[in-house]
């Protein structure tokens, strides 16, 4: 189900609380997630131009996006990431654990 590739991409997590988990993400050219399940639902924002190569299980689908373009998506979402970009690429993934605590808790600043 995943994409065979030696080339992790690189999360560097920004904010890890009750609430929320920020995770910034980075790909080389071919660099995948691997396998995953989420947790919780979450949005995606990127940060360059490039396509994710998309794969679901099933089928592999190219998602071109340019920077700035966001997405959302359902908790229980399940695939591999991988960038299909002749470039390295990053976006921002926020998952929202609890939107409930979003309006109680007090504003991070790193």
């Amino acid at each position: 189900m995943a994409f065979k590739c030696d080339v992790p991409a690189k999360p560097t997590v920004q904010v890890d609380d009750d609430a929320v988990r920020i995770t910034r993400w980075d790909f080389e050219p071919g660099a995948v997630t691997g396998w995953h399940e989420h947790g919780w639902p979450y949005f995606v924002v990127m940060l360059t131009d490039g396509t994710l190569r998309i794969h679901d299980g099933d089928k592999v689908s190219d998602v071109p996006l340019k920077a700035g373009q966001s997405y959302r998506r359902l908790a229980g979402t399940k695939h591999d990431v991988m960038n299909g970009s002749d470039h390295p690429i990053a976006f921002i993934e926020i998952e929202v654990k609890r939107p409930d605590l979003l309006a109680t808790q007090p504003n991070f600043v790193p």
